[in-house]
């Protein structure tokens, strides 16, 4: 699996983690591996393995200086491609020593405000996912991120599972404060699904019942895209998504055990307030509260926040925030689910689509077969959406336009 995963681009930090040439190095773990990142003089952005090739001391303590990385103990320094490019302390036959102290260098790339690396073989043409929140202007896309104590797989199954929110993320009575979920969400908790698979993964279309309309139904549609991306379905009261923003996760590995949830929004009609900013994007936002290191701070050590008071009055889970709602179940499955434990419905059908369909590229790659997906960035410009379709209406072909992205569509119109 890990194997398959190195084959895709995956966000990596921030761009704001590594803002200033020559600035402070960041300690970095991805897919098991201890890396640490760096913008040297000209503004690259390097990753390269963690420790030094000389005695190991890691070089996030570092001096970033004049185009390299020049560890402390003593004073081997390395450029944003790995090579060790000067080694002061071994003033005779250091020419010898440089391309043995080569590190490991992974190609980076900054789209939409994130640092993308891609880890996998040199010789295979992945291209970054051609996402249409990393292609918009600052004002109308925001990306953030936070721990997450478990492993990828059961994070992704959570995102595709959109029938838990009409349980975890609802609420029984309205809550001060909060706007009203639309009506077709407060009845119908037993959602039909659809899955079909695309190019770059599966979409996912969860059918409920319209209140007053017994001859359209509400479709949800969630966009999954290998090999831990997701976009879920706007919630909105209009016909459909058609003039709304929308918002997705990555799910990145660390190790087995861990992740970093990346969390995206884009709006591609127009510009987001300074108030929808902070919301979609900062630390105390929607997506928070996270502290400087983008540690949640509500977490298993403090129960979450878990407020019964509010589980009692109208608050279904008891917990605040919409993130912390997933990680307390997430989390709370150990930091690797024993899935053969588990007890499988038909709600969960986009869970086993999305097990099988892993298992199956993960297979083939093994074979010697890599990913076709990940050599076509344009094929994950796709949006997710939500919309009231006719009962005989396939939910793909109603809902064809407004799953485009923004460069998708107009040549579609045209």
């Amino acid at each position: 699996m890990g194997k398959l995963l190195r084959h895709y681009w995956m966000p990596a930090l921030l761009e704001e983690e590594v803002a200033e040439p020559d600035g402070s190095p960041v300690r970095l773990r991805l897919l098991g591996e201890d890396l640490v990142a760096f913008r040297d003089t000209r503004g690259r952005v390097g990753i390269i393995e963690a420790h030094c090739a000389h005695r190991r001391a890691h070089l996030f303590y570092g001096r970033n200086e004049e185009c390299g990385l020049r560890c402390i103990y003593h004073g081997w320094k390395y450029d944003v491609e790995g090579n060790c490019v000067d080694i002061p302390s071994e003033p005779e036959g250091s020419e010898l020593l440089k391309p043995k102290a080569k590190r490991v260098a992974y190609r980076t790339a900054v789209r939409g405000g994130v640092v993308w690396v891609y880890m996998g073989p040199s010789d295979f043409p992945a291209e970054p996912p051609n996402f249409e929140w990393s292609t918009l202007p600052a004002r109308q896309r925001t990306a953030t991120k936070r721990l997450q104590r478990c492993n990828w797989a059961q994070a992704v199954d959570g995102s595709i599972d959109s029938s838990h929110a009409s349980f975890l993320h609802s609420r029984t009575k309205p809550v001060a404060g909060r706007r009203p979920l639309p009506r077709f969400w407060t009845d119908d908790r037993h959602p039909v699904f659809e899955i079909k698979e695309t190019a770059a993964g599966l979409l996912v279309g969860a059918r409920r019942r319209i209140n007053d309309d017994p001859n359209r139904y509400f479709w949800g549609i969630t966009q999954f895209l290998m090999p831990f991306h997701q976009m879920f379905s706007p919630v909105t009261d209009a016909e459909d998504s058609s003039a709304c923003n929308y918002s997705g996760h990555s799910f990145v590995p660390i190790d087995d055990e861990s992740i970093w949830l990346w969390s995206f929004s884009a709006n591609p009609h127009r510009e987001y307030s300074d108030e929808e900013l902070a919301w979609h994007g900062g630390r105390d936002g929607y997506w928070g509260p996270v502290d400087e290191n983008y540690m949640p701070r509500m977490n298993k050590y403090n129960d979450y926040g878990i407020d019964r008071a509010a589980q009692r009055d109208g608050l279904y889970s008891g917990i605040v925030s919409v993130p912390d709602q997933d990680a307390a179940v997430q989390e709370s499955m150990g930091a690797i689910v024993d899935r053969s434990k588990e007890l499988l419905g038909r709600s969960d059908r986009a869970v086993i689509m999305f097990r099988r369909k892993i298992l199956q590229l993960a297979d083939d790659c093994a074979s010697g077969k890599p990913p076709e997906a990940a050599k076509h960035g344009d094929w994950f410009n796709v949006r997710p959406a939500t919309t009231m379709l006719d009962c005989a209406i396939p939910f793909e072909q109603g809902a064809s336009k407004l799953l485009l992205g923004r460069n998708l569509a107009q040549a579609e119109v045209r």
